[in-house]
């Protein structure tokens, strides 16, 4: 048992500390994250030393139930890959741009536009693509405006962590829990749309509140011109993403489970754009590039957090801390504690460890237990750097962009944001779910 926690500490701590001061390193000229092989040394020497057996980790990530690793990845990497695809196609910058020219010299509307469009789009498609598209651009038009790339940074990240709560498919961790304890699309859905409201006006207005100073001064930025190139693709993506959104919409009614439908329209995607390309006699350079931007080294980190969480699961540590959160104000106590958790070891850890704590809850109040924690892994995204993958990925962005946005800088912003967003998101939940 204590080798059990003694690993899964030192494995925790030890990916956070090269997340924070190391988080890639550069083999020849290919850069690997750190994160994960840390994850995958705790894993193995788990299964070495015996504190969970080869035989026992197999059988858990090969189970046919909705905590199945690999049914949950499948499902997160095809809703991330149409994303990706959008993106290679123009989609997302076209949009940007055209926010901002409907702004036009205010500040403030096209701070609004901004959050809109972000919150808009987070919600169908995948929050990290929309940080990873939007930042750039972001750096781009305020230099070029000469006014404050901050207000507008911050205004997206928090928007695309606080939107990406209403559907299952915005977060990957959304994916876990929710299909952890098989909750379908509609059910999620239905409960989440009011808490996300919540918290996506809260967290508008604390943020409009922080900058509506910055925001007086007016603006003349150039707006390029900017056009979609290759619109039959465009099209063949937008319809795969709309059809793939209502067949998951209709999945519980149809008795068909979330990942094979993404997985075929991912498929279906790429079989269609391959089929247009080598008709035109043209590269498939699209596809490759989906291929290789799409977050594969969640594989080996979801897999390796699995195990660990398996590990401690079988010596009663999740028991443990199930019984010390109790089953009193569930709501809050998970909700907060997650919220925490994330930016100790990471949302998507955070998240597997959470789906086996709940499963000590009483059976009447296991769905509060979930949704808490949902609404924490998403809210603690944007209180530090550590909370999620994008947050790591988009601070790499700024320093690339000549951004100063320090840790400092991002706790700053982050606690006086996410604090009041998840109250009031927690809050929302437990009026919906009495």
């Amino acid at each position: 048992m204590s080798t059990a926690i003694d690993i899964g500490s030192v494995t925790c701590i030890t990916m956070i500390l090269a997340v924070l001061f190391k988080p890639q390193v550069k083999i020849r000229r290919i850069f690997i994250d750190t994160y994960w092989p840390i994850a995958m040394i705790g894993a193995f020497l788990l299964v070495i030393f015996k504190s969970i057996s080869f035989k026992e980790a197999v059988l858990g990530l090969t189970a046919d139930t909705a905590i199945n690793p690999i049914k949950i990845l499948v499902l997160f990497l095809s809703m991330t890959i149409l994303s990706i695809f959008l993106d290679e196609a123009g989609f997302f910058h076209y949009l940007a741009n055209a926010t901002l020219k409907k702004a036009e010299s205010s500040q403030f509307m096209l701070f609004t536009y901004l959050y809109l469009t972000v919150s808009v789009l987070t919600i169908f498609t995948s929050n990290d693509i929309i940080i990873l598209t939007f930042t750039p651009f972001i750096c781009y038009f305020t230099k070029n405006a000469n006014i404050s790339a901050i207000p507008y940074l911050v205004a997206q990240f928090v928007a695309a962590n606080t939107w990406s709560l209403m559907l299952v498919i915005g977060n990957p961790t959304n994916i876990y829990l929710a299909t952890s304890y098989d909750i379908s699309f509609i059910e999620y859905s239905k409960v989440m749309l009011l808490p996300t409201l919540a918290a996506g006006i809260t967290a508008f207005l604390v943020l409009w509140l922080i900058f509506k100073k910055q925001l007086k001064k007016e603006i003349s930025p150039s707006i390029e011109k900017i056009k979609i190139s290759d619109k039959p693709s465009l099209i063949i993506g937008l319809i795969h993403l709309g059809l793939c959104t209502l067949i998951l919409v209709l999945s519980s009614y149809i008795n068909i489970e979330m990942w094979p439908v993404s997985l075929g329209f991912a498929v279906s995607l790429f079989v269609c754009i391959a089929v247009s390309k080598l008709i035109q006699k043209k590269k498939l350079a699209v596809l490759v590039s989906c291929i290789k931007r799409a977050p594969w080294q969640l594989v080996p980190f979801v897999i390796s957090m699995f195990v660990i969480v398996l590990a401690l699961d079988k010596y009663g540590i999740t028991d443990d801390i199930s019984g010390f959160l109790g089953i009193n104000n569930v709501i809050y106590k998970y909700g907060l504690s997650s919220f925490i958790t994330a930016n100790l070891i990471n949302n998507i850890p955070m998240s597997v460890l959470y789906s086996s704590i709940a499963e000590n809850l009483p059976l009447s109040l296991v769905n509060r237990g979930v949704y808490g924690a949902i609404i924490g892994s998403n809210i603690g995204a944007f209180l530090t750097p550590v909370g999620a993958l994008a947050g790591i990925m988009w601070t790499s962005l700024l320093k690339k962009h000549d951004i100063k946005y320090t840790f400092a800088d991002f706790i700053r912003y982050g606690i006086v944001i996410s604090v009041p967003t998840i109250f009031a998101s927690l809050f929302v939940l437990d009026i919906v779910l009495k």
